[in-house]
């Protein structure tokens, strides 16, 4: 789509040049900004120039994913010793509705910034205990969990002028077990639930519900859970939501029947 109120189009090579005026917004793969109109906006930012790189694995094992790495370099991650959880990064990426074109073009810093329920990123940061790492516009970088960051459908806690810079992936989520659900009420349609487990070397557990409730649900247990403990507190969480693709009632159930799914598979 024409963006008929952009009089200025720039790119980002620096960090000074990611300050932005009053009307401007930072763009990477654009898939979303470019769907549909964006009044009041005059002036884009490209953060593409910046050359990030896409994925960095540092002497611990941990990864950092650059918020300009596109869907389709996420998808291509290679395997490498210890990487357990290596499935669940092709898993959350088909669990974004999109075409081969939008995976060559759509970022995961985009996609988590855009912050809408299925974001697929999101379902995937959160189940790896993923943290954002965001540059503000004085100069200095705040780190919080991707799980905290996101506040609601299509609301996060970025003010104007932050940006995402990477995604901090620790170790040890990399080398757990994991398993992943989803759900759609059509074959073809957008995710209306996923859900993911993870099992760390401690024994510990960690369960993900996104798509089905509006901001990401976290729930952890020092062992695996029984079924009624995990049922119970999967019911009782909040943010199940009713739109065209799913009741918040029917959410809610396929919620717990699909974590159900999942600790019997981590428990195998």
């Amino acid at each position: 789509m024409d963006l008929d109120t952009v009089t200025e189009y720039r790119h980002a090579r620096s960090r000074g040049d990611l300050l932005l005026g009053p009307s401007e917004r930072f763009v990477a793969g654009g898939t979303w900004l470019f769907s549909e109109p964006q009044p009041g906006t005059t002036g884009l930012v490209d953060l593409t120039a910046m050359d990030w790189p896409a994925l960095e694995f540092d002497d611990e094992g941990g990864l950092r994913i650059g918020a300009t790495c596109t869907i389709a370099q996420l998808a291509a991650i290679p395997q490498l010793d210890g990487f357990t959880a290596h499935p669940l990064f092709f898993q959350c990426a088909t669990a974004l509705l999109a075409s081969f074109k939008v995976w060559n073009a759509a970022t995961v810093g985009g996609n988590i910034c855009r912050s809408f329920a299925a974001g697929a990123m999101v379902s995937l940061a959160v189940a790896l205990d993923g943290v954002a790492v965001v540059w503000r516009p004085e100069g200095d970088e705040v780190r919080l969990p991707v799980a905290e960051l996101v506040t609601g459908d299509g609301a996060n806690s970025l003010a104007h002028g932050e940006v995402l810079r990477a995604v901090d992936i620790p170790a040890h989520a990399l080398r757990a077990r994991t398993a992943f659900r989803k759900i759609a009420l059509a074959e073809l349609g957008r995710s209306a639930a996923v859900v993911t487990g993870r099992l760390d070397g401690d024994g510990s557990t960690v369960f993900g519900i996104t798509a089905a409730t509006s901001r990401p649900t976290v729930l952890r247990y020092d062992g695996l859970p029984d079924a009624a403990a995990l049922r119970s507190d999967a019911a009782s969480a909040h943010g199940y939501h009713t739109d065209p693709l799913g009741s918040a009632d029917w959410r809610r159930q396929v919620s717990c029947v699909l974590l159900e799914e999942i600790r019997q598979e981590l428990a195998a």
